[in-house]
């Protein structure tokens, strides 16, 4: 069996890491529980989050740069922008719709991710419309001679438009130092990837446009961490884009707004909670001597505390003044 300093010898990752990537995952999956019970509260609009996504998040953002490279999310990304930089107080803020929200001023959508300073680029509400700005901003950085990477995030259901080919095919032809990461959660809202697609790996699309593809456990955080991370140390040196399409499972609906009862079972669901990857991830660091269970309660609970305080603040913060709802909808003098 492979040992830990093995492993971490090999994803230049130390013990600290090791574990900083579980405080990540954790506070993404309290952050999308606290937004599905604000809503429920009837004080959160809507809520669209990632419990089950989290390795896939946290394992692809995790390698970047922040405030250097540019992260283009998509609506699920809680663990990508808890990951680069944000906090949850700036989440909950979009999410109950806050004057001091840093995205929209309580503008958005909830889940519209962006932060000028962490270089997050908010998205549109159709599906994949933000990818081919993704192919936008690294052919950008490459007219500059810079070496900065774009992330680009969406689901199975994203590959299904026109936007994800040509971004893709834009990115093949110019070389761009840009990734493209499928979050295959194996349903469009409610369509099976049976109905969307006929091969088995998204992944393989790649070939077609002149890069890399890869398939990985969307599950297994570090199998997804080394993933990304080859994937962006290619683009840095400028070797070109790569897909990376991590397959995994959303442990709830769609939104607040979805029944997903009406369309999978909940033996399939049960399958895959089997296969959290917040509680894989815990066995491992176990298994390992990373940590013990006293130490990773200890984490659940520094989570739980900082989920808590951020949701006093954002509850207390000030909502906009209806005076300035067209801010930035017309131009001013």
């Amino acid at each position: 069996m492979v040992s830990v300093k093995e492993i971490q010898g090999a994803a230049g990752l130390s013990g600290d890491q090791l574990l900083d990537i579980y405080y990540k995952m954790l506070l993404a999956r309290t952050v999308g529980q606290r937004e599905r019970m604000l809503n429920r509260m009837g004080k959160g609009p809507f809520a669209v989050t990632g419990e089950g996504h989290e390795a896939t998040q946290v394992g692809t953002a995790f390698p970047l740069k922040p405030g250097y490279d540019w992260v283009v999310p998509y609506y699920r990304d809680i663990g990508v922008a808890l990951t680069i930089g944000q906090s949850p107080r700036d989440l909950l803020l979009a999410h109950l719709s806050r004057a001091d929200d840093i995205s929209s001023g309580g503008r958005n959508m909830p889940s519209h991710f962006s932060d000028p300073h962490l270089r997050i680029v908010s998205g549109s509400a159709p599906v994949a419309t933000h990818l081919p700005h993704g192919a936008g901003i690294a052919l950008a950085s490459k007219l500059r001679g810079l070496d900065e990477v774009t992330i680009v995030y969406t689901g199975d259901g994203g590959t299904s438009t026109g936007d994800c080919h040509e971004a893709m095919n834009f990115a093949g032809v110019h070389k761009l130092a840009v990734i493209f990461v499928i979050e295959n959660n194996q349903y469009a809202i409610s369509v099976p990837t049976r109905k969307q697609f006929a091969v088995e790996d998204v992944s393989t699309r790649a070939e077609g446009y002149g890069f890399p593809g890869v398939t990985v456990d969307g599950n297994d955080v570090l199998a997804v961490y080394a993933a990304a991370k080859d994937a962006i140390e290619r683009a840095r040196r400028g070797d070109g884009a790569t897909l990376i399409e991590a397959k995994t499972y959303r442990l709830v609906p769609h939104t607040s707004d979805d029944d997903d009862r009406r369309y999978r079972s909940r033996e399939e669901v049960e399958q895959w909670t089997a296969r959290d990857p917040l509680v894989r991830y815990r066995g491992w660091l176990k298994e390992y001597n990373v940590a013990d269970e006293r130490k990773l309660d200890g984490l659940h609970e520094q989570a739980a505390r900082e989920v808590d305080e951020a949701t006093e603040e954002a509850e207390s913060a000030p909502t906009p003044k209806p005076e300035s709802a067209l801010t930035h909808v017309f131009v001013e003098d």
